[in-house]
C-alpha cells in the first residue's frame, strides 16, 4: 500500500518501560511523522489495558519488560487484537531474538540505533501490512537457518527460560522473578536448573557473566541485587 493510502491518523502505541526512551522515540518519531498518534504504556500488562479500550493501528514493542515479556506481549497482541500491527524495537541486535519476536508474530524488528528515517520507514512499512527487516539482520537470519552460520548457544533455552535467564542477569531475586510471571519460586528454580543445565554453567555467577557477555541485560541497570544469586 502506499503512503497515500494510509490512513490519515496512525495510531501508535509504545511500549517500553523507560520514560527516557520513550521521550526518545517520540523526539525522533514526531517531527519526520505527519498526523500520528502516540500512546504510551510502561508494562505489557498496561498496553492490553490500553488495546481493550482504544483503537490502535501498530504497536512498538520493546522485548525487555518488566513483568510480562515482550515475547509474551507480541504474543497476545497477535491473539487478541490480530488486527494489530507489531514492530519490535530493541537494543538485541542478535538474529536469535529476531527470529523468536518473528515466531511470536511480530511484523518487522528493528534496534535502538537505528536511524530517525529508518525508524519511520519501519513504521510506514509494517503499518502498511509490510514485513521490515534491515538487511543485514535478513542476511544474517538466512544464514543461520541455512546453517552457514553457528547457531548461539543461548538458542537451546525455550522464550521461558530465556526470560527468566534476562531476569536473573538484570539482579532479581527468584522471588522478583515468580511475582512477576505469577509463577512459584519452586518452578523458577527448576527453570533456572535448566538452563544451567543447557548452557552448561554451573554458578548463577556464570549465568550473569554468560547473560553479559550475550547481551542480555537490559539498557539501563542499577546495582546488583546483594541477594541475585539466592536460589
Amino acid at each position: 500500500m502506499s503512503e497515500s493510502g494510509l490512513k490519515p491518523m496512525l495510531r501508535l502505541l509504545l511500549v517500553d518501560d523507560h520514560t527516557v526512551v520513550r521521550e526518545g522515540l517520540k523526539r525522533l518519531i514526531c517531527p519526520l511523522a505527519d498526523k500520528w498518534s502516540i500512546t504510551e504504556a510502561g508494562t505489557g500488562y498496561q498496553a492490553l489495558e490500553l488495546l481493550r479500550h482504544q483503537p490502535f493501528d501498530l504497536a512498538i514493542v520493546d522485548l525487555s519488560l518488566p513483568g510480562m515479556s515482550g515475547l509474551d506481549l507480541i504474543r497476545r497482541i497477535k491473539g487478541e487484537y490480530p488486527s494489530v500491527a507489531v514492530l519490535v524495537l530493541t537494543m538485541h541486535s542478535e538474529e536469535q531474538y529476531a527470529i523468536r519476536a518473528l515466531q511470536a508474530g511480530a511484523n518487522g524488528y528493528v534496534t535502538k540505533d537505528t536511524a530517525a528515517t529508518d525508524l519511520v520507514a519501519a513504521v510506514r512499512k509494517v503499518a502498511s501490512g509490510g514485513v521490515f527487516l534491515s538487511a543485514q539482520l535478513a542476511e544474517r537470519m538466512v544464514l543461520q537457518l541455512n546453517g552457514q552460520r553457528h547457531v548461539p548457544d543461548i538458542q537451546v533455552l525455550s522464550n521461558r527460560e530465556l526470560d527468566i535467564l534476562q531476569r536473573i542477569v538484570n539482579g532479581q531475586r527468584p522471588v522478583e522473578i515468580a511475582n512477576a510471571l505469577n509463577l512459584s519460586i519452586k518452578t523458577v528454580s527448576t527453570h533456572k536448573r535448566h538452563v544451567q543445565e543447557k548452557l552448561r554453567l554451573d554458578s548463577t555467577a556464570a549465568l550473569v557473566r554468560f547473560g553479559l557477555e550475550h547481551r542480555l541485560g537490559r539498557e539501563i541497570l542499577g546495582p546488583p541485587s546483594e541477594d541475585a544469586g539466592e536460589a
